[in-house]
């Protein structure tokens, strides 16, 4: 049951987030109200919030690619820029379609993906234990998550099948992150977020190895930010994908898309 607060309780709950640099202080009063199983339940999650803490965190979910994904503390908070990402591989994606999430972090990209599309076999890997075990209550019973790094994990009868590998690899240069919004510094784990000295280092492993993994005219997509997009392309096409760049100005959005040949 939703918190039901008075016009008075509820403007000092928004006048407290306002205080605490909650740019959407109303939307938030209003989600924390509905989300709350009681008053004290409501004034432990203000606490939270006020504290720093990532408003999904505190919520115990976030809303990505039309789903409400359970998203727990410690682990990576999608964002929403990434639904971007989610649509260029809806519309890549074969019926039926094998796919991996890579650094799959909640699991939202694969469940959102296999959401979307029919006759999806889904596979997703994370190496942290605390995103492995939120990604497992996403993913349900549409797909199978496996705790390692990046291909490790995954089972060796997948080479050479996989008609969408998604890996939102961190992409972070790690003299940036401390610039990086306390939120995601404090409360995200660094691996989710540090990508090395150019933020390409991972985008760099997954894309040597996807040609091993990916099916004839399957394709790796990953996010990066604007200004790394030449360079990133470059990386996905050294490992002998045809490399493309897309961009939404809408979500400010970058992604990679890098495609096996297949003759």
């Amino acid at each position: 049951m939703p918190v039901l607060l008075s016009s008075l309780a509820l403007s000092s709950l928004v006048t407290t987030l306002r205080s605490a640099g909650c740019v959407f202080a109303e939307d938030e009063a209003d989600l924390l109200a509905a989300t709350a199983a009681g008053t004290d339940d409501l004034a432990a999650m203000v606490e939270r919030r006020v504290a720093g803490h990532p408003l999904e965190h505190v919520l115990g979910w976030a809303e990505f690619g039309g789903l409400r994904v359970a998203v727990d503390p410690g682990v990576f908070v999608p964002r929403r820029r990434t639904e971007f990402l989610i649509r260029q591989a809806a519309a890549l994606a074969p019926s039926p379609a094998v796919v991996v999430d890579l650094c799959c972090g909640s699991g939202a990209l694969g469940t959102a993906l296999a959401t979307a599309l029919d006759g999806v076999e889904l596979h997703a890997t994370d190496v942290e234990p605390a995103a492995v075990r939120c990604a497992r209550r996403n993913v349900g019973r549409l797909g199978r998550v496996y705790e390692g790094d990046l291909f490790a994990p995954l089972p060796g009868s997948l080479r050479g099948r996989v008609d969408v590998l998604l890996a939102n690899v961190p992409y972070v240069p790690t003299d940036d992150v401390a610039l990086l919004p306390a939120e995601a510094r404090v409360h995200e784990p660094l691996v989710a977020l540090d990508g090395g000295g150019d933020g390409l280092d991972v985008m760099r492993r997954v894309a040597a190895e996807a040609p091993l993994w990916l099916a004839p005219g399957g394709s790796l997509l990953v996010e990066a930010s604007e200004r790394q997009a030449a360079r990133a392309e470059q990386v996905v096409g050294g490992s002998g994908l045809v490399p493309r760049v897309v961009t939404s100005d809408e979500l400010y959005a970058t992604v990679v898309i890098g495609t096996l040949p297949a003759g």
